[in-house]
């Protein structure tokens, strides 16, 4: 399943150029892009990342998982769905970009309350900040992060700061694995 999940991703999420021409998110100039929504929101990718992180958590005791909206929300959701097929539940949270305007002004969405242990994930680490954020805000909700995951790490410092945080972050996939296979075709 991984090695279709790193064939999915570089079919149809993975940019690379000899020259930097990707702007990423921090504003820095990259040679290799990551496109994550062509195979999260793909029925092949959701059905690969839900079993294999599904397959990451089974054993950790966690009530909900979820991250920081948009790039977490198909991961949860595939990996929530998988939980169900196979017999131990696992909800899915939201962690708004903003506090909800209105109502209950909220920054988690989902059956989530304090105390309750959570998966945080990404779909992909470069710096480790929107990962951080989601971390931040589960923590203000008195969550219990009991993992982090993230599709791609891209390799460059992502992973470091997150841990810097106190969380230890498990990848499924590297960059390098990626560009293994990139150069084999």
């Amino acid at each position: 399943m991984k090695k279709r999940l790193i064939e999915l991703i570089l079919e149809k999420a993975f940019k690379y150029s000899e020259e930097p021409t990707f702007k990423l998110v921090s504003g820095r100039m990259s040679n290799y892009y990551f496109n994550c929504k062509a195979v999260t929101l793909h029925p092949e990718g959701m059905y690969l990342i839900g079993n294999l992180v599904y397959d990451m958590i089974k054993d950790s005791g966690a009530k909900a998982i979820g991250g920081l909206t948009l790039g977490a929300d198909p991961v949860a959701y595939a990996v929530s769905y998988t939980s169900y097929l196979k017999g131990k539940p696992v909800e899915t949270f939201v962690v708004r970009k903003s506090a909800k305007s209105h109502g209950t002004m909220l920054w988690i969405e989902g059956n989530v309350r304090e105390g309750d242990r959570v998966v945080i994930v990404d779909d992909v680490i470069t710096t480790g900040k929107s990962t951080i954020e989601a971390i931040t805000r589960a923590k203000e909700a008195g969550l219990e992060i009991v993992k982090v995951i993230c599709l791609i790490d891209r390799q460059e410092g992502g992973r470091e700061n997150i841990a810097a945080s106190g969380c230890k972050v498990d990848s499924l996939i590297l960059r390098d694995e990626v560009m293994a296979l990139y150069r084999q075709t």
